[in-house]
């Protein structure tokens, strides 16, 4: 065995020790913030299961299957802020003129309340807090080689892409909503997810919470401390 041979044995020893490590600690966090999370908004979910409710008499979530780590398929829970049958009705991408949103839908979305369900994936195992949004059977086959790398890691309730997009609905406004998303946020989406891949870590994940919960706020600078923030980690896409 040569000296290289066993310096990049011994190299990838100490990898996947680190990774073994940030993939403990990262679930210890993952389950206590879900945990602490859904005791503290069960009065808001209480608030949007009623106008649900209210609204339609239909059902309060919405259950889609998802691809998640490794291409598993899993079941994502979310408020439902669309008319019952929706799937029937239209694509997958949903624009904020959609007229398949209802009038709880809509409140829900302004605020990403819809995806507070997601947190009882996030206890069950099949999404962490942190990671690229899980994707559709449909789209995730379009995915080339180098993109399926998206699949190595649990797919998280927010990520870069999540907060650079988070007027998703108001970008395909007016226009065929499914063309414009693969047109106008697809292909950026995958890059940033891909540089999550590449370059995540415990540091990177509290950073995107922190700019996470400053968007949901509003926060009047938060472009900035955005593209700083993608500065520091190495993301350039």
């Amino acid at each position: 065995m040569t000296g290289y041979q066993v310096v990049k044995r011994a190299t990838g020893r100490r990898a996947g020790t680190r990774a073994g490590a940030y993939d403990v600690v990262k679930r210890a966090i993952d389950v206590t913030v879900a945990a602490v999370a859904l005791a503290a908004t069960a009065p808001l979910t209480v608030v949007a299961a009623w106008r649900i409710r209210r609204e339609d008499h239909g059902p309060v979530f919405y259950r889609g299957t998802r691809v998640g780590r490794h291409g598993t398929t899993f079941t994502m829970l979310k408020f439902r802020t669309m008319v019952v049958d929706a799937g029937r009705l239209g694509g997958d991408s949903t624009a904020a003129d959609d007229p398949r949103l209802t009038r709880a839908g809509r409140w829900l979305r302004r605020g990403k309340l819809d995806e507070l369900p997601n947190l009882v994936n996030v206890l069950r195992g099949e999404m962490s807090l942190v990671g690229p949004r899980p994707q559709v059977e449909w789209d995730v086959a379009r995915y080339t080689e180098g993109e399926r790398r998206l699949l190595d890691v649990r797919p998280g309730i927010t990520d870069w892409a999540s907060i650079v997009f988070r007027f998703e609905g108001d970008i395909i406004a007016g226009a065929d909503p499914d063309r414009a998303y693969d047109e106008l946020i697809r292909p950026r989406k995958i890059a940033l997810g891909l540089a999550y891949v590449e370059h995540y870590g415990l540091r990177v994940d509290l950073r995107i919470l922190w700019l996470t919960a400053l968007a949901v706020l509003g926060h009047p600078r938060i472009d900035e401390l955005l593209q700083r923030a993608l500065r520091q980690a190495k993301v350039h896409v």
